[in-house]
């Protein structure tokens, strides 16, 4: 193996290593999307999730607010780390911005993408995540990952948590996946 050869296997390696310290040191908002790109990506994955969902639509009016992440990129080698930027919406409108970023340590290797779509059904865990500093999923308010069966209408189960999450991947909605351990932190603009 040449010299130039070598470096590349160590640059790919530093990258995975450094991606979550780099989104949990603050790098994220030198990233961050402008707001048009955001709520176009919240508009489509609104969209999808009242595709996929039958009674999606019906669903979303009953939020106090909804909390969309068009696209979390996770990304590791052993040590992983995963980051994405979104919007809140109230009554239909984009309210504030927010980036997600969590860490994770154990096998992994690769690179996927994911969206999040994080239903408020109370007023007061609306009122409680945005009063927070930094919100994490688990710890300052449990998420449930709604499960049905096929054609099931979303509306015709007795949902009791008053923060509900989905989360998509490319292949459609995703039961198997956690958003438990992210972190939503508001963005500043």
């Amino acid at each position: 193996m040449q010299a130039g050869q070598r470096g590349f296997p160590i640059i790919l390696m530093l990258f995975f290593l450094l991606f979550p310290v780099a989104v949990f040191s603050g790098a994220g908002e030198a990233l961050a999307a402008s707001a048009e790109e955001i709520n176009i990506g919240v508009n489509g994955t609104l969209t999808r999730f009242t595709q996929e969902i039958t009674g999606g639509q019906e669903f979303l009016q009953k939020a106090n607010g909804v909390l969309v992440f068009p696209n979390v990129i996770k990304a590791g080698i052993g040590v992983g780390g995963e980051y994405g930027e979104g919007a809140l919406r109230i009554g239909g409108k984009t309210v504030e911005y927010y980036n997600t970023a969590a860490a994770s340590i154990g096998f992994q290797l690769g690179a996927q993408s994911k969206s999040v779509v994080v239903v408020f059904l109370t007023q007061q865990s609306l009122d409680d995540f945005r009063k927070s500093e930094g919100w994490k999923a688990g710890v300052d308010g449990s998420v449930a990952l709604v499960k049905w069966g096929v054609g099931e209408d979303i509306n015709s189960i007795d949902i009791k948590d008053p923060i509900v999450g989905f989360v998509f991947s490319n292949k459609g909605l995703m039961y198997n996946l956690t958003i438990e351990g992210s972190k939503f932190t508001r963005i500043v603009r």
